[in-house]
């Protein structure tokens, strides 16, 4: 289902790959879900910011109060670029409740939307006092930060292309748990008010095994460069997702741009089955990347054939990135990747002084 709305102001959600200025991730520790097995994600998110820092981008790490944060950046290539910042949260997936960007007349804001633990799930309490802190800490320029808690909405659950289209799932945003199950008629005019968004796209179909989120669109299908949509597609008719995931890509192929178009479609791979110690499968996915003005960072999941596929694929979209594949097998024990896992801050909000006064005491 595709809904055209009017904007009637000068918003403008940007896209992922615009101006950043920083990556936020949240380093996990023994108050985590990640206790258990600490030191294996602790090597996977040492991976990632090797890879996003040696890329040039800078990290703004939160980090427990407690937790030797020096200390686990002290063999990193790049540890000038990662900015610890000392601050309590629930858990890691900063996607979900980082800062949103909108744009208004060239001029960037911060936008804070309400974060309930994916539909009260799960504990959120800290994490969503998470911004206040970066703007207290002027990690984010205060002046550019707006409180718009009143409305639940997680960063992984909406894609945007930049040009007032706007992508995203029916199980996740019309969720009774989220803002009370609102139609997707309310959920438009209030997606066009906050973001500026005047055509949106409604994904019904297509939700992974294993995942916590309701089905967010970045497991599935994300906006790119080109009038592209890149998605998540199932080859195998033996595979539990097969029938979902075709009826996913039959609804893609009928939705249309702003200007009545239809998009280029571009499938990346399913990743072979992976599974818990209980046996209950994961939602690994591609479509899961994270995406920088010059990189795309790929979750991999030491399945060869299929994660050079899925590096290839995304080249299509992105003929001018760099692509740099991070394994991400430890991240989907817990029902995430790396998206999940980091979350953009816009040139527009980051303060700049903060990472150049912290790179030059470094150096």
């Amino acid at each position: 289902m595709s809904t055209q709305t009017t904007s009637l102001t000068s918003l403008r959600f940007p896209a992922e790959w615009e101006a950043q200025g920083a990556v936020l991730m949240a380093l996990p520790h023994k108050e985590t879900d990640w206790e258990y097995m600490l030191d294996e994600v602790r090597q996977c998110y040492h991976l990632i910011l090797d890879a996003v820092t040696k890329a040039g981008s800078c990290v703004v790490l939160l980090h427990a109060p407690d937790d030797d944060a020096e200390g686990f950046l002290k063999d990193l290539s790049a540890k000038e670029r990662v900015i610890p910042v000392s601050c309590e949260f629930n858990d890691t997936w900063t996607r979900d409740y980082g800062p949103i960007a909108l744009e208004r007349f060239g001029r960037c804001r911060a936008l804070d939307f309400g974060f309930n633990g994916w539909g009260l799930k799960f504990a959120s309490d800290k994490d969503n006092l998470v911004n206040l802190h970066l703007k207290d800490k002027y990690v984010l320029l205060p002046e550019q930060y707006r409180n718009e808690r009143d409305f639940i909405l997680e960063g992984g659950s909406v894609e945007t292309d930049g040009m007032g289209t706007l992508m995203t799932t029916t199980r996740c945003l019309t969720s009774p748990n989220r803002n009370g199950g609102k139609t997707k008629e309310a959920l438009n005019r209030i997606l066009n008010e906050r973001l500026g968004v005047d055509h949106i796209l409604w994904l019904d179909y297509g939700a992974l095994a294993g995942d916590d989120t309701d089905s967010h669109i970045d497991t599935l299908a994300r906006l790119a460069p080109g009038n592209t949509i890149v998605f998540t597609g199932c080859r195998d008719v033996d595979d539990e997702h097969f029938e979902e995931l075709l009826r996913m890509r039959a609804q893609l192929t009928m939705f249309r741009n702003a200007h009545g178009e239809p998009f280029n479609l571009v499938e990346l791979p399913l990743p072979d089955p992976i599974y818990d110690e209980n046996g209950e499968r994961l939602p690994a996915t591609y479509a899961n990347y994270l995406v920088t003005p010059t990189h795309v960072f790929m979750p991999v999941y030491g399945q060869e054939a299929n994660d050079r596929l899925a590096c290839m694929t995304i080249r299509i979209p992105f003929p001018g990135h760099e692509v740099v594949p991070v394994d991400c097998r430890a991240l989907i024990k817990q029902h995430g990747s790396l998206h999940c896992a980091t979350m953009q801050l816009h040139k527009g909000f980051f303060n700049d002084a903060v990472a150049e006064s912290f790179i030059a005491d470094e150096k």
